[in-house]
């Protein structure tokens, strides 16, 4: 299994942080998006992280710096009293998929969080994403809250599950 080393993103790599995201698009399974979208449209998005508090990093492979994907902590809501609560996002590269890396990625996310005051995370997943359900399972999150057939993929009414883990700090 690969070392992978995270970094703090930098604008030069939301071009390959568009292009990882679109390439889930397709599939249907992982974000409500139902085309691509652009880099201009994201930059919102990538300036709202921050290296101290939300941060977004690249993940790369030590042994060669092949890009693996990133991962996300958002702000909930935006309000203060939620500052200890944070989506997190795992994208990876189509190459990455399937070899064990989301495991290796959320256990770092776990262990990081409360560095950061995080102390909740909460995962958005379709509830036909059965592969993501069952990686953040395994990691004992649980179902908070389903929301019946919010989305349309194709014509097809999809439901969200939301997926929540109280770390224990403090």
């Amino acid at each position: 299994m690969s070392t992978l080393r995270y970094r703090d993103s930098t604008i030069d790599d939301l071009p390959s942080i568009v292009d990882i995201y679109n390439s889930t698009i397709a599939s249907r399974l992982v974000t409500a998006d139902v085309s691509p979208v652009s880099v201009e449209s994201k930059l919102n998005w990538f300036h709202d992280h921050t290296a101290d508090k939300r941060p977004l990093w690249m993940i790369e492979k030590i042994e060669d710096g092949a890009l693996v994907g990133w991962v996300s902590f958002q702000s909930f809501y935006g309000r203060p009293a939620y500052d200890g609560t944070v989506e997190i996002s795992i994208y990876l590269n189509e190459s990455q998929r399937g070899q064990g890396f989301g495991k290796m990625v959320l256990q770092h996310c776990l262990d990081r969080a409360p560095s950061y005051g995080i102390d909740v995370l909460l995962a958005y997943i379709f509830a036909h994403n059965t592969p993501s359900i069952s990686l953040f399972e395994k990691f004992e999150f649980s179902e908070w809250a389903h929301l019946p057939n919010i989305a349309v993929l194709d014509g097809q009414r999809r439901s969200l599950k939301i997926l929540g883990l109280r770390l224990n700090v403090g």
